[in-house]
């Protein structure tokens, strides 16, 4: 099939359009404690239906090694308690700042969290140096995104200020053939 990705930033702050509060009792929170099974938890939960495969083979000390890395931010987004959503900030050289992975678990779309998620993703993004000793200041903040991602992925991104700055195609094989199983694996 064919795959587009799109790759998207914004380099000025006051470009951010804020979403809408949702209902209920809506917290944004850093994991504090590098927790790798809760990490892949998250990715395993939200990347699911989008395909995500990447860090299935991951072993526990390659999730270790990930969430312990200087730099490395998970933030979760809680709706009455439950975890609704995460996202993973990556502090880069040069002021830039990805946005890893950020998505919604299912059962929470369709609620207006994502585009609350991503205006608090956005701003921890920002402010990200402030709790990085020695960190120069976020200059840009970049992710991207692909058409096997949720429907309103790209317009979410657009909608708080990100501009496409990149377009990519390829022809990708999406079966499971040969793909790793859920579940943690020994190192």
């Amino acid at each position: 099939m064919s795959l587009t990705t799109w790759y998207l930033e914004t380099t000025d702050p006051r470009s951010l359009r804020p979403a809408r509060e949702p209902r209920g009792d809506v917290r944004f929170v850093r994991v504090g404690v590098p927790s790798p099974a809760f990490n892949r938890f998250l990715y395993e939960r939200v990347g699911g239906a989008w395909q995500w495969t990447d860090r299935l083979a991951w072993t526990e000390r390659d999730w270790s090694a990930w969430t312990a890395r200087p730099g490395l931010e998970t933030w979760v987004l809680y709706l009455d308690g439950a975890p609704a959503g995460y996202t993973e900030l990556e502090a880069q050289d040069g002021g830039a700042v990805e946005i890893v992975y950020f998505g919604l678990l299912p059962g929470f779309l369709g609620r207006g969290l994502g585009g609350r998620m991503l205006t608090l993703a956005l701003e921890r993004a920002w402010d990200l140096p402030d709790r990085l000793a020695g960190r120069e200041p976020t200059r840009r903040v970049w992710l991207h995104t692909c058409s096997l991602d949720g429907e309103h992925a790209l317009s979410n991104y657009r909608a708080r200020g990100l501009s496409v700055y990149r377009t990519t195609r390829e022809q990708v094989d999406t079966s499971t053939k040969g793909r790793v199983a859920p579940g943690p694996r020994s190192a």
